[in-house]
């Protein structure tokens, strides 16, 4: 060999490590879904709806567990189309319970709750709907499309409309509540709405859910890999948010049934009000509330105690000394105001609207905290 040629060779060898640290360095590393507990209840974080290859997915099952083990979730959902199969020829599987089995197997170990789902898939105005806590999947199938609703709230299970605005679907890009959907409702047989699903909010999905009392869901809906599909881009996935009185299975089912949700999609949320404003009231923390020495303007320090960047417009009639009456405190950060009361007071009440919060379509909830002055 050369000389020239293992000059290069030895070159390239140095390279290599330093490539291989720059391409670690760009990774997008996962951090774990954290929000805070409401008063009363737990705050326990989910994904009710993901595919594997099992139906039209690219994982296997125990990768849908791992990957909620990595983002600190809950609980989880394998929801496989029950009549869509385009794996069938290379993995054949007559029994539909098979993805929840392997699931569970694979999380028996883990602190991780498993769903028994399937979501049931038709064409319009039927659409796609997860029932989720269902016993065996098997027993959906039919021709018929009412049987598998019927059958599934026979066995207990809690039912959802899938991406109801979904453009394949509806090519306006907005969910037509059916005849057939109001029935079902009508029957007990459909008991909750995605609002969000993947990246995409839908504002007349909320507000359908809002006008027939309907649970509010949040999903990723994912088939390919969490990584690639969101934490590469610097976000967390869909979930919704289940406020639950403990943390087991059936406590989560208690609470969807009971419409106690609020869907979150990094600093997107979505909720009732009943329910969103108690979240976001436990998201902020006064870490600090003290005037500047000699002035009657009040420091106020406050943590973001989420894992979403909080987006907030100041509504009190004091206004900023030092910062636009919009801002944004990062995921796990602080935010410092400068307050001026005009007066010195002992305390106050800080009132702020929750710009990336919707309690309704284009409505925003008002959060307020009461403010101890140390002085």
């Amino acid at each position: 060999m050369r000389p020239q040629t293992i000059l290069l060779a030895f070159l390239c060898l140095l390279l290599l490590p330093a490539a291989s640290l720059s391409q670690a360095h760009t990774h997008k590393s996962v951090t774990p879904v954290s929000l805070p507990d409401i008063p009363g209840y737990l705050s326990l974080t989910t994904d009710l709806h993901q595919h594997t290859v099992f139906s039209d997915g690219s994982v296997w099952p125990d990768i849908r567990v791992m990957e909620a083990l990595r983002e600190g979730l809950d609980a989880i959902s394998l929801t496989e189309h029950l009549e869509y199969q385009p794996h069938a020829s290379d993995i054949p599987h007559p029994d539909r319970n098979r993805s929840y089995e392997i699931a569970m197997q694979e999380a028996k170990d883990h602190d991780l709750i498993i769903i028994h789902g399937s979501e049931i898939t038709r064409s319009a105005p039927v659409g796609h709907s997860n029932a989720v806590f269902i016993r065996d999947a098997n027993a959906l199938l039919d021709d018929d499309p009412e049987v598998p609703f019927r059958e599934a709230a026979s066995q207990g299970a809690f039912i959802f409309w899938n991406h109801p605005a979904w453009y394949a679907q509806r090519p306006q890009g907005n969910p037509v509540l059916s005849d057939f959907q109001k029935e079902r409702i009508r029957r007990g047989e459909l008991h909750g709405i995605e609002v969000i699903n993947t990246t995409d909010y839908s504002e007349e999905a909320l507000d359908i859910a809002l006008e027939e009392g309907l649970t509010i869901i949040g999903t990723s809906d994912i088939h390919g890999l969490i990584d690639w599909d969101f934490t590469e881009k610097g976000n967390h996935r869909p979930i919704t948010v289940v406020f639950a009185k403990e943390r087991t299975a059936e406590s989560l089912k208690e609470a969807l049934m009971a419409g106690r949700t609020v869907a979150v999609y990094n600093g997107l949320w979505v909720g009732r009000a009943n329910w969103l404003v108690p979240l976001l009231k436990v998201s902020l923390k006064v870490s600090e509330a003290a005037y500047i020495p000699g002035t009657k303007i009040l420091k106020v320090v406050l943590e973001n105690q989420t894992s979403s960047d909080l987006l907030f417009e100041n509504v009190m009639p004091y206004t900023f000394y030092s910062s636009s009456p919009v801002f944004e405190i990062p995921a796990g950060g602080t935010y410092t105001l400068q307050v001026k009361t005009l007066e010195v007071s002992n305390s106050i009440k800080l009132a702020l609207k929750a710009l990336g919060a919707f309690s309704a379509p284009k409505q925003h909830p008002i959060v307020t905290w009461e403010i101890e002055v140390v002085n």
